[in-house]
């Protein structure tokens, strides 16, 4: 439920990231009044939009992997190195939001004077992103251990 909720709110930025950029090229080479929040708008929304895919890629196994040498494995060491993985990526998540967390703490009381909202609205996707990286790093590992699969959230 988490990663198609990422899913669904990602293409919803997507589709405000258009209306924003769109009104920008309108404001701009029609009324030749360039709306000065548009592209401050655009560009925290492609934050959001590729940090809640990212983490609905890692629940969906999209990552880049190393699949294609993971087949040529037997069983058992395939599993070690398809755990090995999710734990790795599981750890990057987990670094990114810690380290996006301390960056959103230290611009938090800096305002974007476009939009008049904190610096730190460019650091939550990461952090959100990363914490969801870890949950789905962990889901996959229990997966493995199980020895199940990890049904994709997007059908």
């Amino acid at each position: 439920m988490l990663a198609r909720t990422c899913m669904v709110l990602g293409v919803a930025g997507l589709i405000a990231l258009v209306a924003a950029v769109s009104w920008q090229v309108f404001g701009r080479y029609v009324l030749n009044s360039t709306p000065t929040w548009a592209e401050s708008l655009a560009l925290v929304l492609v934050l959001y939009v590729t940090m809640l895919g990212t983490a609905a890629g890692v629940r969906d196994a999209g990552h880049i992997g190393l699949e294609s040498l993971l087949v040529l494995l037997p069983a058992a060491v395939r599993r070690r190195f398809e755990m090995l993985i999710h734990l790795l990526v599981g750890s990057f998540g987990a670094l990114m939001s810690i380290g996006c967390l301390e960056l959103a703490q230290s611009v938090a009381d800096y305002r974007l004077p476009t939009l008049g909202i904190s610096e730190a609205f460019k650091y939550w996707p990461a952090v959100i992103a990363g914490v969801l990286i870890v949950m789905f790093s962990l889901e996959h590992l229990i997966a493995l251990v199980r020895g199940t699969d990890v049904e994709p959230a997007w059908h």
